[in-house]
Formats: C-alpha cells, sequence, structure tokens
C-alpha cells in the first residue's frame, strides 16, 4: 500500500497528533515566528510547523545557540516570548548558553526541544540527554512531558510562568513518541495547576508613604533603575515621576532607554563603565531609588563602599533579590509599573535645585570625552555618527566586548527595546542572532548589529540564515584583531602581556605584545570576503573620512549590509572602575 501524503489530508480529517496539539498552542498563544532547527527527535513537531505555515514563520537558523539568542532578541524587541525549537542531545544542549543568557537577564523565552522515546529513556540512546536535569537551574521552569493529554496546559503554563513576575525561560522537553500520539478532542482551555506561584500584590499605602516620606527629607535623591524597568513596561511611568520630581536618573546596562539619552535627568549608564557623575551621584545620593535592579557587582564595584551614605529603596519583582547584595531601608516587592503608578499621584515636588547644581559641576567636571584622532576611526566615533544620522530611530544589538560598552556609552537612545544585549552572562557571540530576532518582530525597522570581530565570528553561521531568510540586518565590526577587552585588562593588569589574545596568525609579534600597533594590511578573516561568499553586501573601511558616507550607504542599502571599521586595538573603554574597586578608583585615562 502506498504512503499517505500527510499534506494532502484534510485538516479536518486528519487525526491531531501531540505535535499538532503543541504548535495550535503556540498560535492560540500569539506566536507568529518560531526559531527551530530540525532532527531525528524533533521533526514531528516541524511536520506540524508546516501545516500552520500562515499562521507561524518557522525561521531555521544555523546553529541552535543562534536560535536562542534570536528568540530572545525577538523577546527583547517586542516585549512577547521568544519561542526556540530543537531536537534532543546536541541540539538541546546548544540552547543552553543561551537559557542561562535569558534567566540572568529575566528574558520571556519557551525553548522546546525534542527528546527520546520515553520507553527508552534512561538508556543513553542515541542522542539522548537528561535536557530537563542539565537546564533546570538554568531556566525558571522545565517540563518533560510524558502524556500528550498534558501539552495544551504545559503551554498555557509556560506562557504564563515565562511572562509574569520575573520573567525567564521555561524549557518544554516532548519524547518523539509523545510527539506522534494521536489526541481525540483535544482541549485547549484547560485549568493551570500551579498552586505554588503567586504573584505580589501591588504596593500597600503604608509602603507608598514610607517613600513619600524619605522623599521629602531628602536633599540629594538619585534613581537607580535596571531591566526591571523594560521587564514590567514601566518606561512611561518613570519618565513621568522622574520629571514630577526632579530626580536625576542613572541606569544600568539593561535600563538604558528608560530616560532618552539627552533627557537633562540622564546621567547614563553607572558602573564600571559607566559615566564618572553618574557613580559620583549615586555614592553620594543621600536617597537611592533602586528599581527592578540586582546590584550587580559590575555596578556596585565593593559592595560595602557601594552608596553606602544614603537611605536605600529596593523595588523588585524577585523577592530573592532584595537584600540579597545590599541592605534595603524600605524594601519593596513589586513589580516597577505597579510601585510607580501608586507612587505618581502622592509623589512630592521637592526644590532639588542645589542637588542639581552640583550634580552639573559633576558633568562639567568629568565629561564624557575620547580622543579625536584623524590619523585613525575611532570606536566612539562611528557610534556618535551613528546616532547623529538615525536620530535614534533604530534597534541595536550588541555583542559582547569593548564594542558592547562603548555601544553602550555613546549612542543615543530614545526609548525602551531599542537596545539588546547580553548583560548578566556576558554572551560572546550574541549579536547577530539577537539582531535576526529583532528584524523578525519588526521587519520595517532599522536593525543593526555593533560587534567586535572575535564576538561576531562565533555565530558567523548566521549570516546564512539573514541572507535566507530576508532579514535587512546591518552589521558593523568594530575590528581591532584582538579580543579586545581582554586585552585592555592585560594592559591595566598585566604589563600588556598577550595571552592568546590577538586573533590573527600565533608567530605574528601582535600575538606576544611586540608589533608596532599599525593596522595589517590584509586583516583575519576577510570579513568582506566572508559576507559576500553568503551573499551579503560588504565594505571594509580604514579612514574616519570614510566613515560617514560608508555609514549613510550601509543604512540606504536595503538588504543585510556587512561594514567592516577598522579600529585601533590600543584604545581602551573608559572610564572604568577596577573589579572590587570604588567609584574613588575610577580610571579616566
Amino acid at each position: 500500500m502506498a504512503a499517505i501524503d500527510d499534506r494532502k489530508v484534510p485538516t479536518a480529517t486528519r487525526p491531531t497528533t501531540g505535535a499538532d496539539v503543541l504548535v495550535e498552542s503556540l498560535a492560540r498563544h500569539g506566536v507568529e515566528v518560531v526559531f527551530a532547527y530540525p532532527g531525528g527527535a524533533s521533526m514531528p513537531m516541524h511536520q506540524a510547523l508546516t501545516r500552520f505555515r500562515d499562521r507561524i514563520r518557522t525561521i531555521l537558523p544555523r546553529h541552535e545557540q543562534g536560535g536562542v539568542f534570536a528568540a530572545e532578541g525577538y523577546a527583547r524587541a517586542s516585549g512577547k516570548p521568544g519561542v526556540v525549537m530543537a531536537t534532543s542531545g546536541p541540539g538541546a544542549l546548544n540552547l543552553v548558553t543561551g537559557l542561562a543568557d535569558a534567566k540572568m537577564d529575566s528574558i520571556p523565552v519557551i525553548a522546546i526541544t525534542g527528546q527520546v522515546p520515553t520507553h527508552v529513556i534512561g538508556t543513553d540512546a542515541f542522542q539522548e540527554t537528561p535536557t530537563v536535569e542539565v537546564c533546570r537551574a538554568i531556566c525558571k521552569h522545565t517540563y518533560l512531558v510524558t502524556d500528550a493529554r498534558d501539552i495544551a496546559r504545559v503551554v498555557k503554563e509556560a506562557f504564563y510562568l515565562a511572562t509574569t513576575g520575573r520573567p525567564g525561560p521555561v524549557l518544554i522537553d516532548m519524547p518523539k513518541d509523545v510527539q506522534n500520539t494521536i489526541v481525540q478532542d483535544p482541549d485547549y482551555d484547560v485549568e493551570m495547576q500551579l498552586p505554588g506561584y503567586r504573584l505580589p500584590p501591588p504596593p500597600t499605602p503604608a509602603k507608598i508613604r514610607e517613600v513619600v516620606e524619605a522623599l521629602k527629607a531628602a536633599e540629594r535623591p538619585i534613581i537607580y533603575c535596571g531591566g526591571g524597568v523594560l521587564a514590567s513596561d514601566a518606561g512611561d511611568e518613570l519618565r513621568e515621576f522622574a520629571a514630577k520630581a526632579g530626580i536625576p536618573v542613572a541606569m544600568t546596562v539593561h535600563g538604558l532607554g528608560s530616560i532618552p539619552s539627552d533627557h537633562y535627568l540622564s546621567l547614563g549608564m553607572l558602573g564600571m563603565h559607566g559615566t564618572v557623575y553618574a557613580n559620583t551621584a549615586v555614592n553620594q545620593a543621600d536617597l537611592l531609588l533602586a528599581l527592578g535592579v540586582r546590584f550587580d557587582d559590575r555596578v556596585t564595584g565593593k559592595l560595602t563602599e557601594f552608596a553606602k551614605h544614603g537611605k536605600i529603596v529596593h523595588v523588585d519583582i524577585d523577592a530573592s533579590e532584595i537584600n540579597k547584595n545590599k541592605y534595603a531601608h524600605i524594601p519593596i516587592h513589586s513589580d516597577v509599573k505597579s510601585f510607580l503608578r501608586e507612587l505618581i499621584p502622592v509623589a512630592p515636588a521637592a526644590d532639588y535645585r542645589a542637588w542639581h547644581k552640583q550634580v552639573d559641576e559633576w558633568r562639567a567636571a568629568d565629561p564624557m570625552t575620547y580622543d579625536q584622532r584623524d590619523d585613525a576611526i575611532m570606536p566612539q566615533y562611528v557610534l556618535d555618527e551613528f546616532s547623529r544620522i538615525t536620530d535614534g530611530e533604530f534597534i541595536m544589538s550588541t555583542g559582547v566586548g569593548q564594542h558592547q560598552m562603548w555601544a553602550a556609552q555613546w549612542t543615543k537612545f530614545k526609548k525602551l527595546r531599542t537596545w539588546i544585549t547580553s548583560g548578566g552572562l556576558g554572551s560572546m557571540g550574541y549579536g547577530l542572532p539577537a539582531a535576526m530576532g529583532a528584524q523578525a518582530a519588526f521587519p520595517d525597522a532599522l536593525v543593526v548589529d555593533i560587534d567586535g570581530d572575535g564576538s561576531f565570528v562565533m555565530n558567523v553561521q548566521e549570516l546564512a540564515t539573514v541572507f535566507c531568510e530576508n532579514l535587512p540586518i546591518k552589521m558593523i565590526v568594530l575590528n581591532n584583531q584582538h579580543l579586545g577587552m581582554v586585552v585592555q585588562w592585560e594592559d591595566r593588569f598585566h604589563a600588556g602581556n598577550r595571552a592568546h589574545t590577538y586573533l590573527g596568525p600565533v608567530d605574528h609579534p601582535e600575538a606576544v605584545g611586540q608589533g608596532s600597533g599599525e593596522l595589517p594590511d590584509v586583516t583575519y578573516p576577510d570579513f568582506v570576503s566572508l559576507a559576500k561568499g553568503f551573499g551579503i553586501k560588504a565594505r571594509q573601511i580604514r579612514k574616519k573620512s570614510e566613515v560617514v558616507e560608508a555609514l549613510k550607504e550601509m543604512i540606504a542599502h536595503k538588504g543585510p549590509y556587512v561594514l567592516d571599521v577598522m579600529v585601533p586595538y590600543q584604545e581602551h573603554v573608559l572610564p572604568m572602575i577596577p573589579a572590587g574597586g570604588t567609584y574613588r578608583d575610577i580610571i579616566k585615562s
């Protein structure tokens, strides 16, 4: 008997499999894009996805890590959970870095992995790994589905868990036999079973009164805000409160965009590579309003010395973060949006003119500057000009390293969800696939990946995805032929001794820090030839006079574009607070 072509069987008469229930559940939860790489244990789910082409776009990454980073980029840009799918064993394990990244940065991601059939789980079957056990510590929650009748409920719970409270990644591990099981009359309107999961109520009037009294008593208040503003979609409320109260705002790397970069109250980024005046103001404040932050070591430096002169109000949706690193005088277990909505109507409009004057003096004394060289392309200049040309109308992703910090320092952000970067985990190779996710979410937006040559090459295979999926991403590679951030630490703390941070030939003088420092005539890899091999337009520039024209050419190009910008490796990201130091130890030159 000839095999039945499943694609030709009318939907109304085709038996519904567990894989069909899964994909239908995704569609019912508003999923429009899935980043999915197929394999033996996930084939039924991919077959089901083909039957939903009119409702769900499936984007094929060229590596599962690219897929999960793309799902993160989609979530950060859109505010909706990103969805990634992989097969069992090596496919599932290639998601691990991305899941840990999403957990650290509180990004809602649904990861669906194929698994070997239930009857061979635990036998070391082909491409079997204990995915749930591997991922439990790096996910908000994990599921191993053993009954196809549970699929609709599990998906419903997964989306609820990923997007409420402190967002995070949720893993659904799907054995192949469960995917193939026929489900009679599937029920999609199912009750969730989450008896231990509780969301905090809005802050009590008593807590709000405490904050109001603290504001009235303060002479030098500062808002220190982070990813919690993004997660709770509280950008409008943050700007309204800051303007009404007249309180300066310092942002973590994930808080950028909470208030426009050019706003008078914006102090920019604080922390290791933050502005001198932001770090000084935070540490001299008598009231610190910490909104959706973790008191991360890259912000605080030496904890005992951080913000020790003032009272701390700490607002966070995750109760475990409060008093974890820094004692909060007024702890508030709430999301930032709910807190600000309660506070804004009663917030006092105090007179902080003396405080503003002091902050202005700090700004004037230590402004953000860089060497205006004409004989080389300074990376800060590239970002400064990109911001000027685009006037803030872009979505930017980055890899991890010096280029990431320069982008944070010198890009002018107008709003949230235009800045996508790996913060807590610091995952190199993040920028290109994250840009893919953002572009998939907003096909008509200008999406740019700011990358370094070391970080870019880690997921360079995704250029194939960019070309085949018609994603018009612009990629600026700040190419210094080195692992720049590690080189900077070698220069500052290891007498310039090169320990495998030069990305060229191992017998080259630069590999041991003995070279001339001149840009090589031939760069490795040749990103222009590499990009063209993937069907993508590319150009390399070496002169400052080329920058503006090249940026305009890149932006005007209708498709994807790689702009390889040769920059000096001797340039350091400044200012810089050494690890474990305080704002008094800041390096300015």
